[in-house]
Parts: C-alpha cells; sequence; structure tokens
C-alpha cells in the first residue's frame, strides 16, 4: 500500500515538473491566434509604407493599412489610470494598399489607404510571468509576439526577435508603439 501511494506521489510529482517545465517556455507557440479580435477595441488605424527589409518583420515591401485592436479589458485599465493588465492581446492586422496605375496608394475620402487584400496579422500578448526566461537585453515584459499570415496560421518566416529589439525602445511605455494612441482612445 505505501508503495502505491509512493508511485502515485512520484508520478504525481512528474507531471508538476512537466508543468512548471512548460511555463518557464520562452517563445511564440505561447500565442495562439486571436479569433475573437475584431470584437474587442479598433483603436487605432494607420497607413504604413513598409520598409524595403520588412519581410523580416511580417511585412511587404508595399503600402499598407493596418487596424489595431485591443481586448476591452486594456482600455478600461488605462482609463483608471492603471498599467495594461496580464491577459491583453494587441493585434494588428495587416492589408495591401490598392494602388493606381502608377503604383501610388489610393486612399478614401478620410485619407486612409484603401484595402486591396489581407497579408496577415501581428500579435502580441502579455501574461504574468511570460518573459522571465529572456535575457535582459531581450526582454519585453511580459510580452510575447507572433506572426499569422492571412490564413491564420503561425508565419514560421518571421523574425521575431526583430519584434523584441524594436519593442525594447518602448519599455517606458510598455513595450508600445503605439501606447500614446491606446492611451488618448481610452482616454476620450
Amino acid at each position: 500500500m505505501i508503495l502505491k501511494y509512493m508511485a502515485m506521489a512520484v508520478a504525481l510529482g512528474a507531471v508538476a515538473g512537466s508543468i512548471v517545465a512548460l511555463r518557464v517556455h520562452a517563445g511564440p507557440d505561447k500565442v495562439v491566434f486571436p479569433e475573437n479580435y475584431s470584437q474587442g477595441v479598433m483603436y487605432m488605424t494607420i497607413n504604413r509604407a513598409v520598409r524595403p527589409n520588412a519581410s523580416k518583420t511580417g511585412g511587404e515591401n508595399v503600402a499598407q493599412l493596418r487596424e489595431h485592436y485591443t481586448t476591452p479589458a486594456a482600455i478600461e485599465a488605462l482609463r483608471k489610470g492603471q498599467p495594461i493588465p496580464s491577459g491583453t492581446v494587441m493585434t494588428m492586422v495587416q492589408y495591401r494598399a490598392q494602388l493606381d496605375a502608377q503604383g501610388n496608394a489610393l486612399m478614401d475620402a478620410a485619407g486612409r489607404f484603401i484595402k486591396a487584400g489581407l497579408i496577415g496579422f501581428g500579435v502580441m500578448e502579455k501574461r504574468t510571468g511570460w518573459g522571465a526566461e529572456y535575457p535582459e537585453d531581450l526582454r519585453n515584459g511580459e510580452w510575447e509576439y507572433r506572426h499569422f499570415g492571412p490564413d491564420r496560421k503561425p508565419d514560421p518566416k518571421i523574425n521575431l526577435t526583430v519584434c523584441f529589439q524594436c519593442h525594447r525602445s518602448q519599455a517606458a511605455k510598455d513595450f508600445l508603439h503605439s501606447f500614446d494612441r491606446l492611451s488618448a482612445f481610452a482616454n476620450k
């Protein structure tokens, strides 16, 4: 009987150890496609002329219209003057802009590029404890990144280290380039 309980304790310990090992694994596989992103809050739409090396960061060498969404809890926290909470998902939807015969991006009456086709989705997700396993020079608080193609499947060609390096410059703004626009949206 004692051996039976000891065997069960060893098995439970192995399961617990596996769970702990999974929790400390760094990487984009933690981020799944946010199926309900469009039910969140679209706080910003921008025209973007993409750099020649953008293919390394989920872009194409074209003019893009980008829609930025976040979870309602992030907006509510900012309204209350609180930090962006764990569980926040930021989704950037990237579209090619329609081009005229000369290759110039076409705009609507509001000055926004007109959508031509979906390029993909850039996603940031913040969870308590995420990021601790990254070296200090790469860590972005508790954020992880992932890029998804138009089919909503992870794009393995994207170099996510570039995401960490680029967002690192925004450490004072919770690693968000759009923090000021997000905060302004939350407080209007």
